[in-house]
């Protein structure tokens, strides 16, 4: 089986991170295409590096490999809307004829499967970006008010937001009383901590990287439960 995943230009962490997890999984693999990414704010600019023509354009590359399913490992939907991923995933598969999902579309069947409300949201993006996200979520019954950020933009150094910033702010989000604390970006690497994570608060840690493989292998037909070392998700 071969997933084929849509990636930020400027992402390093999901690649890695998604390779280790596969590692579990022998006899699928996951091959990637990239397009710019470089930013993250709601500025024109920025927001314009998620039009639909250029990432379908990536996914008809990785078409050629003949994959099984195609993912779109990024967030933006967070900000965007879930509106926004549902129709390109229709476009990446109007064009293919390879069933698509993405991480954001993810988060939202994870949640509705575990019939979490009280969702804990930690970001590296800025405020305004934040404010958008929980904004969407909230309008779709997931209440956001649990929140960190650390208010960063270049998307490139959101890889370089040390993990044990992350650790403690999973841990703010948890005594807020987060049903689930949700990592939303696919440059923070959240999947080597949210089973530890997981063992010390009581509550699932859903990392963006790991719930895109798990809608991923989902979108492929096949079985997450071999990665369930890996996090509460991959159990779902």
């Amino acid at each position: 089986m071969r997933l084929g995943m849509l990636t930020p230009s400027s992402n390093t962490r999901l690649e890695p991170a998604t390779a280790a997890m596969l590692g579990d999984l022998p006899g699928v693999t996951a091959h990637f295409s990239r397009f710019r990414v470089t930013a993250i704010s709601l500025a024109e600019a920025h927001l314009g590096q998620f039009d639909e023509a250029p990432v379908v354009q990536a996914a008809s590359l990785l078409a050629d490999a003949k994959v099984d399913a195609i993912a779109w490992n990024g967030t933006s939907a967070a900000w965007l809307g879930f509106a926004r991923d549902e129709a390109l995933c229709a476009a990446i598969a109007a064009a293919t004829g390879v069933p698509a999902c993405t991480a954001v579309l993810g988060f939202r069947d994870v949640f509705r499967r575990a019939g979490h409300r009280r969702i804990g949201l930690v970001t590296p993006y800025r405020g305004d970006v934040q404010a958008r996200i929980q904004a969407n979520w909230a309008a779709d019954g997931f209440d956001c008010t649990a929140e960190r950020h650390a208010g960063r933009e270049d998307n490139f150094s959101f890889a370089e937001w040390p993990e044990a910033a992350v650790a403690e702010m999973v841990r703010a989000v948890a005594r807020e009383g987060a049903e689930a604390a949700a990592i939303v970006c696919t440059n923070v690497d959240g999947t080597a901590l949210a089973p530890a994570l997981e063992a010390e608060l009581g509550i699932p840690v859903y990392d963006s990287i790991a719930v895109t493989l798990w809608a991923a292998l989902r979108c492929a037909g096949a079985d997450p439960a071999p990665l369930a070392r890996w996090g509460r998700v991959f159990a779902l």
